[in-house]
């Protein structure tokens, strides 16, 4: 065994390879005491906001472009008159609302968004787009409360407490409030062609401590097409349907089984019985079989926080085979090239993982009737290490060697998206040495994420919270909220960084 002292040698020069590997600098005075000032003059206003602005459905509408949804103008129309009370300048855009504080050439960014995710409020014990806090005493309850309405609202009250402060700033800081962010990137695109962005940014709709990678999205789409005058002897899947929306791990699923016996039912039970976090139903009518999966939602970036119910009903109903429907074909298919793990391990060769970036995650989302067939979209996060290319080959390789001997007519369709990585942004150390001081982590380094925020779209823009490391990120889920000690948490460093990027 090497004594301590030769080991710290040995060590010493790998060490100096790290990102952050000095002891973490506490930020200067100045912004421990804005920050200090923020928490005791405005958790409760910053709470207040956002109740005001969870009370806007700002789901997207099919159809209706951003700078036109009636609720996207009125959420635009409260939080300007929020910001000019608190005595900033507005600039509004259209699909693009920015709030800005101060003089110079020099800017510091903050990037959010202010649309959400469609919302089932059957699942909600008060209306989503309701602040409820009392529900779940220290929880702040609603659409948008984490994903990212939540930040808007704590990042316009940390501006307010450096104004309160007259904190004097060399550089001029600028909110951006997108309006499209979960829906289409393309109009904020477009802004960013006549608009010259800040020189720095960060963005407020991730992790801490400073996310400088995000994996690819992607959508892998498969497509069971009707099976006609074939028939079935014995129990025949009538019916697999399953999923929300494709950023949201589905907590639903059903199925129907024509001719289901008694001694079938019971081994479906006793499979299903045997999955951790899912809970079923069965009831019957005549001949028919319903059974209905409850899984738990998630982000789909993050497919580990949630329960798959597609997947985990593809698999409880695998206690034989289901020939001759289309239903069944795609049973078979879930079974067979997805299963119930996460990294695409069964899917021929396209799992693969990054040292940093971490596994490509494949998961089910949406599987719905599409006239008589039946449609399957699986959501992907890749990080780097391949190409698009290799991997859409990869995935038709498997799925076409499936289909010949199961479903000829199947067919995948898929985008592919690519990974994005920034390793030079400048201000990851302030955001390092911030979070190191209000949480007491002291060897807070760079992390990668699953999902794809906006900083990909701004130079030098790296993500800085809300959620914390190693928690359950609520956004996209039908569970969705903000701790009221976090809202406080993020007040402060929010503060904290942007005097410290400001001065």
């Amino acid at each position: 065994m090497l004594k301590k002292a030769a080991l710290v040698t040995l060590l010493a020069p790998l060490c100096s390879l790290c990102f952050h590997t000095a002891a973490p600098a506490a930020p200067g005075p100045v912004a421990l005491a804005a920050a200090e000032h923020a928490r005791t003059a405005y958790h409760e206003k910053v709470i207040d906001t956002l109740a005001r602005m969870v009370s806007f459905n700002t789901v997207a509408q099919e159809g209706v472009p951003c700078e036109r949804n009636a609720q996207h103008i009125a959420f635009k129309h409260y939080l300007r008159g929020e910001a000019e009370r608190l005595g900033f300048d507005v600039d509004d855009a259209g699909c693009v609302l920015v709030i800005g504080y101060g003089k110079g050439s020099e800017r510091v960014g903050i990037v959010t968004h202010g649309d959400v995710q469609p919302v089932d409020p059957a699942k909600w014990r008060q209306s989503p787009f309701t602040l409820d806090r009392t529900s779940e005493p220290g929880l702040l309850l609603g659409r948008g409360t984490e994903d990212d309405k939540g930040p808007i609202a704590t990042a316009l009250y940390a501006m307010k407490a450096i104004s309160d402060r007259k904190v004097p700033l060399t550089k001029r800081i600028e909110l951006y409030v997108y309006m499209a962010e979960e829906s289409d990137w393309g109009p904020l695109e477009t802004y960013l062609k006549t608009h010259v962005p800040p020189q720095v940014s960060i963005t407020l709709d991730a992790e801490y401590p400073a996310v400088t990678a995000e994996k690819g999205w992607g959508l892998v789409t498969v497509t069971m097409p009707a099976l006609k005058g074939t028939a079935v002897a014995g129990p025949a899947l009538a019916s697999f349907t399953g999923g929300f929306f494709n950023s949201q791990i589905p907590e639903d699923a059903s199925a129907t089984i024509d001719g289901a016996t008694a001694e079938l039912e019971q081994r479906i039970r006793a499979r299903a019985a045997g999955q951790k976090g899912m809970r079923y139903g069965f009831s019957r009518a005549a001949q028919r079989l319903t059974v209905t999966a409850k899984g738990v939602s998630a982000h789909s970036s993050k497919p580990e926080d949630g329960v798959n119910a597609i997947a985990m009903l593809a698999d409880a109903l695998a206690v034989q085979p289901w020939a001759g429907t289309t239903a069944g074909a795609m049973v078979s298919f879930v079974n067979d090239l997805v299963g119930t793990g996460l990294y695409g391990e069964k899917f021929g060769d396209v799992a693969y993982r990054d040292a940093f970036m971490g596994p490509m995650t494949v998961a089910p989302v949406v599987l719905k009737a599409s006239g008589g067939a039946l449609e399957l979209n699986l959501n992907l996060r890749r990080p780097r290490g391949k190409t698009g290319a290799e991997l859409e080959r990869q995935f038709h390789t498997a799925f076409d060697g499936w289909k010949r001997a199961h479903a000829p007519g199947a067919t995948l369709k898929a985008q592919i998206g690519e990974p994005w990585v920034r390793e030079d942004a400048p201000q990851v150390p302030v955001l390092l040495d911030v979070f190191a001081h209000y949480t007491g982590v002291r060897d807070a380094k760079p992390v990668s994420i699953g999902g794809g925020t906006n900083s990909r779209l701004f130079p030098n823009a790296v993500s800085f919270g809300p959620g914390m490391p190693g928690a359950v990120y609520t956004g996209h889920s039908e569970h969705e909220f903000i701790t009221e000690k976090q809202l406080s948490l993020n007040l402060q460093m929010y503060t904290a960084v942007l005097v410290e990027l400001a001065q």
